[in-house]
């Protein structure tokens, strides 16, 4: 069992055909925390959507499930955040944001989280 890693899905949404629906629930199944941000308020696998980026600490990974135009907008609160990782899942993808994240000393993986957990590799 890997350690809980506190865990900021960002584009949640209650579809539950989405990559990132299919991630809150396997994260919340392994046993991590998990926040979600996202267009839509709701709910997934006990977790609450919320619509509005508030001030998180302590967080571990952030998972990006929103296409490169709509996360620069997030460019500052993530950095502030100061996660351990940024995952990029596929068709996230951004060397522009890869290279802010660096400066900050946070390490960018481009992956899946739904195969890092699979694999137990998350």
């Amino acid at each position: 069992m890997t350690k809980n890693k506190k865990t900021l899905v960002l584009g949640a949404t209650t579809k539950s055909e989405r990559a990132a629906f299919k991630a809150i629930e396997m994260l919340v199944e392994k046993g991590h925390s998990v926040l979600a941000l996202g267009q839509n308020m709701g709910e997934v696998a006990g977790v609450k959507i919320k619509t509005k980026a508030i001030p998180i600490k302590n967080i571990d990974t952030v998972s990006l499930y929103i296409n490169p135009t709509h996360q620069k907008e997030y460019y500052n609160y993530i950095v502030e955040a100061k996660p351990k990782r940024v995952i990029f899942n596929p068709g996230t993808e951004n060397p522009e944001f890869y290279q802010l994240l660096k400066l900050n000393n946070i390490k960018v993986e481009v992956a899946c989280v739904l195969t890092l957990l699979t694999l137990n590799k998350y």
